[in-house]
């Protein structure tokens, strides 16, 4: 069958042709349209709050936030209305928006927040030889390790940054990349723009059942919202790859926890099973890397006939960086943020702007959400041309983290004093929650999953509540998992 394919592309250019004030209304409609969606639609789309001032950054990020959520929120309630023909309003506060997307800053377990920090110890900013700086993701352990071996030091920070200063930041990342290691050189925007990658991107335009094969953030993020929307999400992981708790709670909310190991004959059976009675087919590995067992889009949509593929990486699929291993904070290190951001941190403290100024990442991991949310919203617009138009379709946030890096870029920054004068900034993490966090919360109940293997009592979770607020279909926050191996891998039945 032939494969249709949606690229939400044109991130860059779209943003240019929006005027100040009203570009943040502007930009979703935009972004509608590009994907042939009726425009009628859009009446439905409801925002509140001020975007530019719903956090402390000089990158717009409430916009991003506000338009990426209420595109999949509003593309949820147009797949109930060909299905039904009843539309509903999509509403989306732009403060909301922000908690929403740094959700995994506030959740609790039964009263308590995480004990166990979502950063490795070794994870973070180095200087480096050349007077510059690296920022290194070790979270996972072979990352970690895999970084000390390059080094040839001890586990320890010190050790760590005492071995970097031996090396240019530019040289210790080609030498990551080469030993498949999360690493990125601090530049900033005008060095990143005479990147080769940053050529390959430049005019690239970023009922239902779910296989969700995601890991970390984006992907997880995207199929957190497709549950939320009602649909039947299966989590599938590997269980010889490890995890990380800390964020897997709160991005697998809603959804159903498989583990299937691909390697043995009879799993790899069971997910093409799983696979002919599935609606959408969500992966976020590097790419071919799944194509190689046998689940490359082409193969899928002849196993199943009108689905919809969904694809996400960190530097997308073409350039000299498409197999090279990206996270949100890595991107932003890579592609001038850290150094445009501390820029503009300075100018409001009435500081001197220096050659290199010491690095500032963002206050949200606001590339990884948004490219989630992103995907949430082009796959309800896949699902939508398999209803009006049939086919099967694959999605791309093109470039993906790049891609939505680039088009954050290009909505411009705010002035110093709006962005860390008048900009809230996010709320205090602490128990009781910051009252703010509270009202934006839900409650959430433990799920036993149909294995019937949780001991002892069954856990509360709460959690910030998803920020697109469906008029008459509320968004689904009842369970959470808490874990990943909680169901058999077989679907739901259908409503």
């Amino acid at each position: 069958m032939f494969l249709f394919v949606i690229f939400l592309d044109g991130l860059t250019d779209f943003s240019k042709t929006c005027p100040a004030p009203h570009n943040h209304t502007i930009r979703p409609i935009l972004f509608w349209l590009a994907n042939d969606l009726p425009p009628e639609i859009l009446s439905h789309l409801k925002f509140s709050g001020c975007p530019d001032t719903a956090i402390n950054s000089s990158f717009k990020l409430g916009s991003a936030a506000q338009t990426s959520i209420g595109l999949s929120g509003l593309a949820a309630a147009y797949i109930l209305y060909l299905r039904t023909g009843n539309m509903q309003d999509v509403s989306v506060n732009a403060r909301h928006a922000i908690l929403d997307i740094s959700s995994e800053s506030w959740y609790t377990v039964d009263g308590q927040m995480p004990t166990k920090s979502m950063q490795d110890y070794l994870a973070g900013i180095y200087r480096t030889k050349d007077n510059s700086f690296v920022r290194l993701h070790t979270n996972f352990p072979h990352h970690r390790q895999g970084i000390l071996n390059i080094l040839q030091c001890d586990p320890t920070r010190e050790a760590v940054q005492a071995a970097l200063l031996q090396w240019n930041a530019k040289d210790f990342e080609d030498e990551a990349v080469k030993q498949k290691m999360c690493v990125s050189a601090y530049r900033s925007f005008e060095e990143w723009d005479k990147h080769p990658h940053a050529a390959a991107l430049r005019g690239t335009p970023p009922g239902i059942r779910v296989l969700d094969l995601c890991r970390v953030l984006s992907g997880p993020v995207c199929g957190r919202a497709l549950a939320a929307y009602g649909a039947d999400v299966l989590l599938v992981t590997s269980p010889n790859l490890p995890d990380l708790p800390v964020l897997d709670i709160d991005t697998s909310r809603g959804k159903r926890t498989t583990q299937l190991d691909l390697t043995q004959a009879s799993q790899h059976d069971r997910l093409k099973e799983l696979v002919e009675d599935a609606d959408v087919f969500l992966q976020a590995y590097r790419p071919s890397g799944l194509q190689e067992k046998g689940f490359g889009s082409q193969e899928l949509a002849r196993v199943r006939p009108g689905i919809v593929c969904a694809n996400l990486t960190a530097y997308g699929w073409e350039g000299p960086w498409k197999h090279k291993r990206g996270f949100d904070s890595l991107v932003q290190t890579a592609t001038g943020f850290n150094w445009a951001e501390s820029e503009a941190f300075a100018k409001f403290n009435g500081q001197p702007v220096t050659d290199k100024p010491e690095p500032r990442a963002l206050p949200v991991q606001a590339l990884d959400h948004v490219a989630g949310s992103f995907l949430a919203f082009g796959i309800q617009a896949a699902i939508a041309k398999t209803i009006t138009e049939g086919g099967s379709w694959e999605v791309r946030v093109s470039q993906a983290l790049a891609a939505v890096a680039q088009w954050l870029r290009s909505l411009g920054q705010l002035p110093p004093d709006t962005a860390f004068g008048d900009g809230e900034p996010l709320p205090k993490r602490m128990i009781p929650p910051d009252s703010e966090v509270a009202a934006s919360s839900v409650t959430l109940h433990e799920a036993t999953g149909d294995k019937r293997d949780v001991e002892g009592r069954l856990r509360m979770m709460t959690a910030i509540r998803h920020a697109a607020q469906l008029s008459v279909t509320p968004v689904k926050d009842v369970e959470a998992p808490m874990g990943l191996n909680r169901h058999q891998p077989v679907w739901l039945p259908r409503a």
